[in-house]
């Protein structure tokens, strides 16, 4: 009976039932903690673990349409480059090895770069994929960076770059070392240009690439647990025979050293990035911005004075405070002409609060002289009415009024009025001292 259940009975239920093979990637281990995660729901997570909440590695694509609004970006098109300038062979043609990671990856070469919105604002976005021979840095690949540069330059947006990357592609030798000045040129024109470039380096970021441009940014974000190094600590240990502390070269070790400005979670990212980009991005338009070309005085007033106190209460403020007298639009036209004559009585009542006021005697003096020395022709009231060149901007002000700045400026016509008067009152003094000497004596 044995051999019915275990030859009979399972050709049988081969005949009958056909065998499904479950694909391998259907569920993936967290690396960390071994757990078992559908890939479905991983993706919905955005290959972030939700036990352990280990951030898995992305796509370049899968980047830009978690990044961008609404999924959709524009590619960029990208400069043709040699594809095998020194014809490089290790183990494998290097030609063979470019076509097997183009087919495992459906992009031309490392880096991906596309045009999109964030949050409504326009920004070229770039991101290194690690599948494609470890994101290694070659000719296409810095190409492909320079050009989003360039782009971001041309469209005046922001540049965004997430680096994964092994280093420089050694099949292309010193060709790919020339991409790193290459880029940093190309950082360099996003400098000049005033626009924000924001490097996000994710799990690894090492080489080549950490010593350019993806420590050039204007902010440095990194996703938690990402290793960012130049020489990775496997290497340091074996150098230095030494045992490296816990989470070195790690994102969290490398914000507590200020080699990065944040940490940020994934499921945070896309919020991060919209708000250094609106608050680091182009300005509005300058010519939204330019100030009124006429100054307005900022004195406070009744709206619904008459046009004439406005315009006393505005020129009173002036003369306070020693600026020059700017008409506004509250002026009339009646003022407009009258502004070199003495003005409304609350000017001269706002003049006369600085000044020393006038006694009444001082103030016939004054008029019984200007009567006695009438000017002699037109002319002569002409410049007599014109203000003198003022030394200062208070002095300028008050001369235009007519009015006198200072107590020195006010003494000073009573000085000159009373002179004659004091040279007449010397003789007449002296004529009765000698009446009252030659008075004989009683």
């Amino acid at each position: 009976m044995n051999w019915i259940s275990n030859v009979v009975r399972p050709r049988i239920r081969s005949f009958l039932t056909t065998k499904r093979e479950v694909p391998d990637n259907l569920w993936i281990k967290c690396p960390e903690s071994g757990q078992m995660v559908f890939h479905k729901d991983l993706e919905a997570n955005q290959f972030v673990v939700p036990g352990s909440n280990y951030h898995m590695r992305m796509a370049a694509a899968d980047r830009l349409r978690a990044t961008l609004d609404d999924g959709a970006y524009a590619p960029i098109s990208l400069p043709a480059v040699p594809a095998d300038p020194l014809k490089f062979r290790d183990e494998r043609r290097y030609v063979d090895r470019l076509k097997d990671a183009k087919a495992k990856t459906e992009l031309s070469d490392a880096v991906l770069v596309g045009e999109g919105r964030l949050d409504g604002a326009p920004v070229v976005v770039a991101a290194q994929d690690f599948r494609f021979m470890g994101g290694s840095l070659g000719m296409a690949a810095g190409e492909a960076v320079i050009a989003g540069m360039l782009r971001a330059c041309e469209i005046n947006c922001p540049f965004i770059l997430f680096a994964a990357s092994g280093g420089a592609r050694m099949q292309e030798g010193i060709l790919s070392l020339m991409q790193m000045p290459r880029t940093t040129i190309a950082v360099q024109r996003l400098r000049d240009a005033g626009l924000p470039y924001i490097v996000v380096m994710t799990d690894p970021t090492t080489g080549g690439v950490t010593a350019s441009y993806a420590m050039l940014g204007d902010v440095h974000i990194a996703e938690p647990g990402a290793l960012i190094c130049f020489a990775g600590p496997r290497v340091i240990e074996q150098t230095i025979r030494e045992q490296l502390p816990d989470g070195f070269q790690r994102a969290e070790y490398l914000l507590e050293h200020g080699m990065i400005d944040m940490v940020v979670h994934r499921h945070d990212m896309r919020e991060t990035l919209g708000r250094l980009c609106r608050l680091l991005g182009p300005s509005v338009d300058a010519a939204e911005a330019i100030e009124p070309s006429v100054p307005l005085l900022t004195s406070p007033r009744d709206d619904d004075a008459a046009p004439e106190d406005v315009a006393a209460v505005e020129i009173s403020d002036a003369a306070a405070d020693g600026e020059v007298t700017t008409l506004t639009a509250d002026t009339t036209e009646q003022d407009a002409a009258t502004v070199a004559e003495p003005v409304t009585v609350a000017v001269k009542a706002a003049a006369a609060a600085a000044a020393v006021p006038e006694t009444d005697a001082a103030a016939t003096d004054a008029v019984s002289a200007t009567d006695a020395n009438p000017t002699p022709n037109a002319d002569a009231n002409e410049a007599a009415e014109a203000p003198a060149a003022p030394k200062t901007e208070q002095a300028s002000l008050f001369n235009a009024f007519g009015l006198a700045g200072s107590k020195k400026t006010d003494d000073a016509p009573e000085a000159k009025d009373d002179a004659p008067k004091a040279a007449a009152a010397k003789p007449a003094k002296a004529k009765a001292k000698t009446k009252a000497a030659q008075k004989p004596k009683e």
